[in-house]
């Protein structure tokens, strides 16, 4: 008992003084049996390279064992913190809220299925330490996944480095990535913006962006929590991310642009109506209904959507003004 009490105020006195090395933020639903197995794992090699560390289970709402695992864990281990969310939110909440309590000058993330290799937290460390990266994204070059999931990552990928404009990342999707402090305070991933986490870290000013191929192991222990509607959830997130960076700040450039494109269409549909009622006066011809002429209903549909388009950007302007909060959690426990 003495030695813990010892080991925990070590602990907090390195947190204190902002000198902790790691801290590894692990979201995890559901995987009770590969937890202990993954925390010895993390243990060895931090000992084994001398880190001071810290580990953070972000229980996502899980309705097995894993929080009792977690709690167990906690007692035994005074660089062990757990969170426990009253219901599943997701990645990117857990991520958030791991992110928020995170201490360690480098930040790891990794999925708790024991497919991503702790033996690979040394080198990430390094490269974030000696060679200034920002952030670094690991790359599962050989996978154990079926063809069903590997071909449409690889064209999730190839969208993902064209929209981004980080051409140098195979693997937007790696769990096991590390991270600058600095960069996990700084950006807010919401919904399910963690497979775009690079993306924001760019937007944010962090673009120092660098990728190490890692170990991809298969899985141990139960069986996988993802769906393919995650690919097609991707690319509707992917989508929104783009317009956020680009007009998130300035909603009325896109909706004020497009909405005076349509009001010009429609301006010019008016002159044409007055030019064929002009014609038909001086040459003496019949006047026809002005129903009866398709610009009418050109001018009328274009000025219509130039009116909502500009609303639109009205609406959305004054949203980004606001401070809405989006990452609110309810966190049923923390140990």
């Amino acid at each position: 008992m003495l030695g813990l009490h010892c080991r925990l105020r070590k602990t907090q006195t390195l947190i204190y003084f902002g000198i902790m090395d790691i801290t590894v933020v692990i979201p995890l639903y559901n995987e009770e049996e590969s937890l202990p197995e993954l925390h010895a794992w993390i243990k060895r090699v931090m000992e084994e390279h001398k880190f001071s560390y810290e580990i953070v289970f972000m229980n996502d709402g899980s309705t097995d064992r894993s929080w009792d695992v977690i709690e167990d864990l906690v007692k035994k281990d005074p660089n062990v913190r757990g969170i426990k969310f009253r219901r599943n939110y997701g990645k990117s909440p857990a991520l958030y809220c791991g992110f928020a309590e995170a201490e360690g000058d480098v930040v790891i993330t990794m999925d708790a299925d024991l497919q991503d290799s702790p033996d690979e937290i040394p080198e990430l460390y390094r490269m974030i330490m000696e060679e200034g990266y920002d952030l670094v994204s690991g790359y599962k070059q050989k996978r154990y996944d079926p063809l069903s999931k590997t071909l449409p990552t690889k064209l999730f990928n190839a969208t993902a480095r064209k929209i981004s404009g980080i051409h140098n990342l195979h693997d937007f999707n790696c769990g096991l990535k590390a991270y600058k402090k600095a960069v996990v305070k700084n950006i807010e991933v919401y919904g399910e913006m963690h497979r775009y986490i690079p993306y924001l870290a760019k937007n944010a000013g962090f673009d120092k962006i660098g990728e190490k191929v890692v170990h991809h192991q298969s899985r141990k222990y139960g069986k996988s929590k993802f769906g393919l509607n995650r690919f097609f959830n991707g690319y509707l997130d992917l989508i929104t991310l783009w317009f956020l960076s680009n007009f998130g700040k300035k909603p009325m450039h896109v909706f004020g642009f497009l909405g005076s494109v349509m009001f010009f269409i429609g301006f010019v549909a008016v002159i044409c109506i007055g030019a064929d009622k002009a014609y038909a006066l001086l040459n003496h011809i019949p006047q026809r209904l002005i129903t009866d002429s398709p610009y009418f209903f050109i001018a009328l549909t274009t000025m219509l959507l130039g009116s909502q388009f500009f609303l639109a950007g009205f609406l959305g302007d004054l949203i980004s003004r606001q401070s809405p909060n989006r990452n609110d959690y309810q966190i049923e426990k923390k140990i």
